[in-house]
């Protein structure tokens, strides 16, 4: 029988074309300027102590006050020299001398040590360190110097503050070069099983790079602007999320895309109608994670407030690319894009079924689990509910409360073995001491509360250029004689500062309760006795990261909510909606404590880790959530609600599930950071998304709205009685009960 040929629309060649190819061209420009600026991040880029402190604790204003006795910002460097026996004479007299070669080395800083443990089989010195300067290169010298000069035999370490943010500093060396690579490479692999095609992944992949590459830009000139701070955690999440959101957002318009053109053989024609039906929820998509990201600044957290706008300006990147340069590449190849296995016309007949189950045309997976749902969506709900809540309950055991700050990097570190050196011949908290900023007038008396509290080693004043108020000769022959200390401490604006030696370790729990004491002590001799240092920055980095999250988790809910309730045009369905993303995100922290703690021995996690996961979990997963609803909603105002729900689940099934496994990639990608956070977060959004897509998306979420019909759009118009036998013109369902709500007879 033959069969006319469908009318295709002319398209005019601005339309064709010249629109295409500018959007293109303007990509291009903006990906030749952002892509030079990736290796000038780390002009703008910090990774010291106060990109990370809480901005109204007290530890931060003791930092405040502590810069005012000094004549430059410095972070100290602890140098410790080790033998395994006692040093001998000549062994002192060479660690004696190396003081002299540190402060040439230095430029004439003031070096303080050589300071002999009191078993003789250690020395150690503190080496003031200018902020301004390239801390990692400093450090670096240093180390070289030191094992060079060192008495033979010795081991040596360069520790402390600067110690530690030097190998932290090589630790994020990676997130230029190997992270992205290891995400690209991981994103094409599974594009190019996805599609079976060669073209299309490249233009997938070119998608997010150049998204990359605009945000790249966008944030290179906020940070140089001073209106926001990065830091190399921001920086790999922002590669990380740019990519993972924007192949997400790609996949959903090229699903929609290849779908017109089985409706029509014009390539333009079916950009611009696969645009139009996926602008929408690419939109709310991006919309809800750029607002989720923002309310990260209601955080006291400088680390936070950083990485809110920094990922938000990701988003919206990802999403302008996803909405402009992928389909004018779409429109301008057509077809060719899916070569080898391009989309064939389907005969007019066919385009628009009616559909009676909901299932009809569909095959293989998506049909058998349409089929399931279908069949037994009670049974399918109730099982996914309560195997959530069985993996949410390995929450308890998560040990989010902060981890030493020696736990934090993941490979051989020569600041953390210096660490667990000065704890075996030292007070452990040498080098790294608590910081109090007291009264001048009730200076002696504080000092004096300071050292008969208990976890205190020592305690002094200090005076000019943070020079401690000391007497005595040196304890090492040959030596300089310590000079003479001057009469009376630095004063500023009325306050003194006192530095006290810890007994434990500075990034310990029991020196975390030893400033806790010191706090609650020193006040009721000074009532305004500030206590600092890296122990107390530790202590309400913590305290302030445990109340942002009762406070941004609500804020979060609520907003989201809010974007359901106005894409889908119903309160019940968006708050369901919201109910299983929660509880995804229970279990997902649920498996990831089990793992943290039996599998991988880590000794706990960052205090921001559940705030992240939750943000990341909940913001990224209620995407999934509205690519499948909006598809829902679309197909339940053309069949009913039900054969709507088994058409959406069917025919978006497939592009979730790859949306799942590419953003689940692209996060398991900073596994390969060896910085504690950045693998937890990894393992915790990679296995929570799958969860989520594999699990929620897939049975939960299409169950449960299943059972309940068309009372799911409820106070909608859809959800009222008979309009859904409307929208499905009178055809009766395959469920007798769907046949009454809607007044089907």
């Amino acid at each position: 029988m033959k069969t006319n040929s469908p009318i295709t629309p002319r398209v005019p060649f601005w339309l064709r074309w010249l629109i295409p190819a500018v959007l293109v061209v303007a990509w291009l420009a903006i990906a030749g300027i952002g892509g030079p600026t990736f290796g000038r991040l780390s002009e703008v880029s910090s990774n010291d102590q106060a990109s990370f402190l809480p901005a109204g604790a007290e530890a931060t204003e003791a930092q405040d006050w502590q810069a005012k006795f000094r004549d430059s910002k410095e972070i100290p460097a602890v140098i410790v020299v080790e033998s395994d026996s006692a040093f001998t004479p000549a062994q002192l007299g060479e660690a004696a001398a190396l003081k002299g070669r540190l402060e040439d080395l230095q430029a004439g800083s003031t070096v303080i040590g050589p300071i002999p443990s009191e078993d003789a089989k250690a020395v150690q010195f503190v080496v003031p360190i200018d902020s301004s300067a390239e801390v990692k290169t400093v450090v670096k010298e240093l180390r070289s110097e030191v094992q060079a000069s060192a008495p033979a035999g010795m081991r040596t370490f360069v520790t402390g503050p600067a110690g530690l943010i030097a190998d932290l500093v090589s630790a994020f060396a990676g997130i230029d070069g190997i992270l992205l690579l290891v995400a690209l490479g991981a994103v094409f692999l599974i594009l190019l099983v996805v599609y079976r095609s060669l073209l299309l992944p490249v233009m997938v992949l070119f998608t997010s790079v150049f998204a990359l590459c605009a945000s790249i830009l966008l944030v290179f000139g906020m940070a140089k602007a001073g209106w926001i701070q990065l830091n190399g955690q921001s920086q790999g999440i922002l590669s990380i999320l740019v990519i993972g959101a924007a192949t997400d957002y790609a996949l959903l318009y090229v699903a929609r895309f290849r779908e017109a053109l089985t409706h029509t053989k014009n390539r333009t024609a079916a950009a611009i109608t696969a645009w139009k039906a996926a602008w929408e929820p690419i939109l709310a998509s991006g919309a809800t994670v750029i607002i989720a990201l923002l309310c990260l600044l209601f955080s006291d957290l400088n680390s936070n407030k950083a990485l809110g706008p920094v990922a938000a300006a990701g988003i919206l990147c990802a999403l302008l690319a996803a909405l402009t340069l992928l389909p004018a590449l779409m429109a301008l190849l057509g077809r060719a894009a899916f070569w080898p296995f391009r989309p064939k016309l389907l005969p007019e007949t066919e385009r628009e079924a009616e559909l009676v189950t909901g299932l009809e045309g569909q095959k293989g997976i998506w049909r058998a689990t349409g089929s399931l749902v279908s069949r037994r969506p009670r049974t399918v709900w109730v099982a996914s509910v309560l195997l959530l809540l069985v993996a949410g309950t390995g929450i308890l055991q998560l040990k989010a409360n902060g981890v030493a700050q020696t736990d934090v990097i993941l490979t051989a570190s020569n600041a953390v073995d210096g660490q667990d050196a000065l704890g075996r011949h030292f007070d452990a908290g040498s080098g790294s001491p608590a910081v109090i900023v007291a009264d001048a007038d009730r200076a002696q008396d504080v000092l004096a509360k300071v050292k008969t509290s208990d976890g205190v080693g020592d305690a002094y004043l200090l005076a000019d250029g943070g020079v401690p108020i000391m007497t005595g000769a040196a304890a090492i022959p040959g030596a300089p004689a310590a000079p003479t200390a001057p009469a009376s401490p630095a004063i500023r604006d009325g306050r003194v500062l006192i530095n006290a030696t810890l007994n434990y370790a500075a990034d310990s729990t029991e020196a975390e309760n030893v400033v806790v004491s010191l706090r609650r002590e020193l006040k009721e001799v000074d009532g305004g006795v500030l206590v600092g240092g890296v122990t107390a920055t530790a202590l309400d980095t913590n305290t302030t990261a445990q109340r942002d999250l009762v406070t941004i988790i609500p804020v979060v809910l609520g907003v989201i909510l809010v974007i359901l309730m106005l894409l889908l045009r119903s309160v019940l369905a968006p708050v369901l909606l919201v109910a299983s993303v929660v509880l995804s995100y229970a279990a997902a922290m649920g498996v990831s404590a089990f793992v943290f703690n039996n599998v991988f021995g880590f000794p706990g996690a960052d205090a921001t880790v559940p705030l992240f996961g939750f943000v990341f979990l909940v913001a990224l997963g209620v995407d999934y959530n509205i690519f499948l609803m909006s598809r829902v909603r679309e197909e339940s105002l053309k069949h009913g609600t039900r054969p709507g729900i088994l058409r959406g689940l069917g025919v978006t099934g497939g592009v979730i599930t790859s949306a799942g496994v590419v953003l689940a990639a692209t996060f398991a990608a900073l596994g390969v950071i060896p910085i504690m956070f950045l693998v937890q977060l990894a393992f915790i959004v990679a296995f929570g998304v799958l969860l989520d897509t594999v699990l929620v998306r897939s049975l939960l979420v299409p169950a449960l709205a299943y059972d309940i019909g068309p009372r799911l759009w409820w106070p909608g118009k859809l959800g009222r009685p008979g309009n859904d036998a409307a929208a499905r013109g009178g055809i009766p369902s395959s469920r007798p009960a769907e046949n009454e709500e809607a007044g089907v007879r």
